[in-house]
């Protein structure tokens, strides 16, 4: 039988089974995944229409299958072909991944090892090893030896969870203050501060105070201290931003945080994108004051070279992220009842993967000074093709970047010229950049994590912006 033949038994085990046609399977499956690693001219690819992918994949789950033969090469030639390639050296647009080949391969090894990290029950030894990566950053943060946290899915989680445990946090020293609770909670943080603080508020019915940050974009501790006088204990938290995903524009950590020796509130500082600059001498400076965060997000799946999906959570005190997390039942006081550290208490979440453990990986092969030298290679491209900007006529740059995005007009644009450019950009197979505003006037932006974008190729694309 070849793996293009599905086999009509009725057999309950032959699906999980090792046999000649799973281990046809997987010789498949490893050598596509062989090939598409190692490969280095993998296309840009683009979306198709609904219509066009119906057309071309037609029906592929029915009663009896179609083989891993044809559903891999329906999947590699129709499938992902209408996927843009994440990691390729000009997809420059939202904030892009560039997983090392080390964080990729070892993705497949947590699969294949059938590896569950909610507990340290039933994953002690991933569970280990992705703290091992947690405490690592905790210490380049300058945050305090028993720092921890865990991996979750994405920045969006990792805020709402770290907004959660400081909410709970809150209650917790109000009910022991015996002091009354607020007729409203409320999360202060930039006007300019990613969308998913705004979700967050939304999940847990509390308001968001928006603060208008400077003419050059950063939050800092005076527009802060008016929102705290204003609002007073109602504020159980303050959101500060290491890196926006627009500007990449860093707070004024050390003035928002020199606030906490005067008012009682819990910082939490958005670092999804940027954070990750603070392992390059070019920019650590600009992060001072996040040593008194009492949480952090920063995701692997951006600037640390970690695959989809992966946000690194980490509390000062991670016994407040337990507090507000661990869910609490008859079939889990098994692992409740325990003071082992189990990913599932510090963030809202259950069943999790080991998310951590492709980075871990990584770092474990490459050492932390291949990261340094590859986030400075970004920053350092950035201001190289900043300063091309602002020679070229016929273009304007935004602003000066701070650490890897570079937002710029070419002028005269409006909102349909970099629609159309974009596309045609894409259709070429030349390079994915998408349009984008500011203040109501479109714009464009470059955003670099890959070590493997170059200077040539973001001239080339203002090049074609003619």
């Amino acid at each position: 039988m070849t793996t293009s033949e599905p086999s009509r038994s009725p057999r309950p085990t032959r699906m999980h089974e090792v046999s000649a046609e799973t281990t046809d399977l997987v010789d498949l499956v490893l050598d596509y995944s062989r090939r598409r690693l190692l490969a280095d001219d993998t296309p840009l690819d683009r979306p198709i229409s609904e219509f066009e992918l119906d057309r071309r994949a037609g029906r592929s789950i029915d009663e009896h299958g179609i083989g891993a033969e044809q559903a891999l090469s329906r999947f590699e030639h129709v499938l992902a072909p209408a996927c843009i390639t994440t990691d390729h050296a000009q997809y420059l647009s939202f904030i892009p991944t560039a997983p090392t080949k080390a964080a990729i391969a070892f993705d497949l090894v947590v699969s294949a090892s059938a590896l569950y990290g909610g507990s340290w029950l039933e994953g002690a030894g991933a569970v280990y090893a992705e703290n091992e990566v947690l405490a690592w950053l905790a210490r380049e943060f300058g945050l305090p030896a028993t720092a921890g946290g865990v991996f979750v899915q994405g920045g969006t989680l990792g805020n709402l969870s770290a907004l959660v445990a400081a909410r709970e946090h809150a209650r917790l020293a109000m009910t022991l203050a015996g002091a009354p609770m607020p007729d409203r909670w409320r999360v202060v943080c930039s006007g300019e501060a990613h969308s998913s603080i705004a979700s967050a508020a939304r999940v847990m019915d509390v308001e968001v105070v928006p603060v208008a940050p400077g003419d050059d974009g950063m939050l800092r501790g005076d527009a802060v201290r008016a929102a705290l006088d204003e609002h007073g204990a109602s504020v159980f938290a303050v959101v500060a931003t290491a890196g926006s995903t627009n500007f990449g524009i860093v707070d004024d950590l050390a003035s928002i945080a020199a606030l906490k020796d005067e008012y009682d509130f819990w910082l939490h500082v958005d670092g999804a994108y940027g954070l990750a600059a603070m392992l390059s001498p070019l920019a650590r400076d600009r992060f001072t004051g996040v040593e008194r965060a009492d949480s952090v997000i920063v995701d692997p799946h951006k600037w640390l070279f970690a695959p989809f999906d992966a946000c690194a959570l980490i509390y000062r005190d991670p016994e407040a992220g337990r507090r507000a997390h661990t869910q609490h039942a008859e079939y889990l006081d098994t692992l409740t009842e325990t003071s082992e550290w189990s990913p599932s208490d510090y963030a809202a979440h259950l069943t999790r993967r080991a998310r951590g453990l492709p980075l871990w990986f990584s770092l474990a092969t490459h050492g932390a000074a291949a990261y340094r030298d590859a986030i400075t290679a970004s920053i350092r491209l950035a201001h190289e093709i900043a300063a091309e900007i602002d020679r070229r006529g016929g273009f304007r740059l935004v602003r000066d970047p701070q650490l890897s995005v570079v937002v710029f007009e070419r002028e005269g644009w409006t909102k349909a010229d970099y629609d159309a450019w974009s596309a045609r950009l894409l259709e070429a197979q030349h390079a994915f950049v998408t349009p984008s505003s500011h203040a109501g006037r479109p714009n464009t932006r470059f955003a670099i994590v890959n070590p493997l974008t170059t200077f040539e190729q973001l001239a080339a694309i203002l090049d074609t912006m003619r």
